[in-house]
């Protein structure tokens, strides 16, 4: 089967780009390397294309009801130009998906969805849509096949937005600049007479904008803010650098702290689960795993000596314990900021707290680590 490509295809080939299978989307993976992509991120600028991503318009005078039965965040709260977090789970508290929910007027609505998960969260979408009362003046548009999207992200990251718009919001959040923008706010802009959605959201823990567009306009905007992003060291960044920012900042991926039978309690995400708000998808299960502490848990982890970094499905112990294995790393890697191995697991020992010595066993040795809190990677102290 053939992958699928962005519209930002060609300029990652002109750009050198590694290019992978990634959840059958063919991505960079790459460009300068992995190391140097994420150092700039943290200490100047860099973009990344997540065109890959799903986007999901929900409207109507029912909208509001029912995206809050849908997903656990209460939407309520959003002001109009506002955004969340938030998940959508199953009846039986595991994860469908995380996504971000914008709303962009009174009774319009945006979801943002992760790429592996666009047919499957239809389908949800759609079936629960279907036979709740709450989606009868509600519509579902799937709008994944006409919009793309990029993410600026880095602390130099306001100076190359600014630069490139100019002008006042005309939609969802009231703006004078784009740089007015508040954290998780959207308003749509005009660059180079192209008008576009910015969000200032991301998933690197940096300030940074998220850029959604029609895609015939995409590659406009990738190319302007890579040209005039470059006195600010604007570069641009693939996935490599994305998973290992996002691993540093203790943020769930899909597919590794989040599944179908791992919920938001479990992943460490519950903060984004309102229990005041009324009846949703998976409450119950989820209220009840809240009140019991004895269940599975996410941590965040350091190794605390050399050791090759940790991966995905490596088996965790506790430390000094020939017991049997208390869980296992969902994600690990090698921080190009700690210069350590750092990782998030999945374990069932409920007495483990931050200072905690764990083992993770990698390639059949036990190598020593250290419960932390998330984010693993603090900006303030580095």
């Amino acid at each position: 089967m053939s992958l699928k490509r962005t519209p930002l295809f060609a300029a990652h080939q002109k750009l050198g780009a590694r290019l992978i299978d990634f959840g059958g989307w063919e991505m960079p993976v790459q460009y300068s390397g992995i190391v140097d992509e994420h150092l700039c991120v943290r200490k100047a600028a860099g973009i990344f294309d997540i065109s890959h991503m799903g986007e999901v318009e929900i409207t109507g005078a029912s909208a509001l009801e029912f995206l809050n039965e849908l997903l656990t965040n209460d939407a309520a709260k959003l002001a109009i130009g506002q955004g969340q977090y938030t998940l959508m789970c199953n009846e039986a508290g595991g994860t469908i998906d995380d996504l971000y929910l914008y709303r962009l007027a009174a009774d319009r609505y945006l979801l943002i969805i992760n790429a592996s998960r666009i047919d499957e969260d239809l389908r949800w979408i759609r079936q629960q849509h279907g036979k709740r009362s709450s989606g009868k003046q509600a519509t579902i548009s799937d709008r994944s096949a006409n919009l793309a999207a990029v993410a600026l992200q880095g602390p130099n990251s306001d100076a190359v937005i600014a630069a490139v718009s100019t002008e006042a919001s005309i939609d969802g959040a009231e703006c004078k600049t784009v740089t007015e923008l508040a954290k998780n706010q959207i308003g749509k802009f005009a660059i180079d007479g192209t008008k576009a959605w910015i969000g200032r959201t991301g998933y690197t823990g940096e300030d940074g904008f998220e850029i959604i567009t029609e895609n015939e306009s995409i590659e406009l905007i990738w190319n302007k803010l890579l040209t005039t992003g470059h006195a600010s060291c604007l570069q641009p960044c693939g996935l490599g650098a994305r998973d290992t920012l996002r691993t540093e900042m203790g943020y769930p991926l899909y597919g590794h702290e989040l599944t179908e039978t791992i919920s938001p309690i479990e992943a460490g995400v519950g903060f984004f689960v309102a229990f005041d708000k009324p009846a949703f998808i998976g409450r119950e299960k989820l209220f009840a795993q809240k009140q019991d502490r004895t269940g599975r848990r996410t941590v965040a982890f350091t190794m605390s000596e050399k050791s090759p970094p940790p991966r995905p499905h490596y088996v965790v112990f506790r430390a000094n314990s020939n017991d049997a294995p208390i869980g296992e790393v969902t994600s690990g890697t090698q921080s190009p900021s700690l210069n350590c191995g750092i990782g998030l697991a999945l374990v069932s020992a409920h007495d483990l707290k931050p200072g905690a010595s764990i083992c993770i066993e990698i390639r059949g040795r036990r190598f020593a680590a250290a419960i932390v809190k998330k984010p693993i990677y603090r900006k303030s102290t580095h």
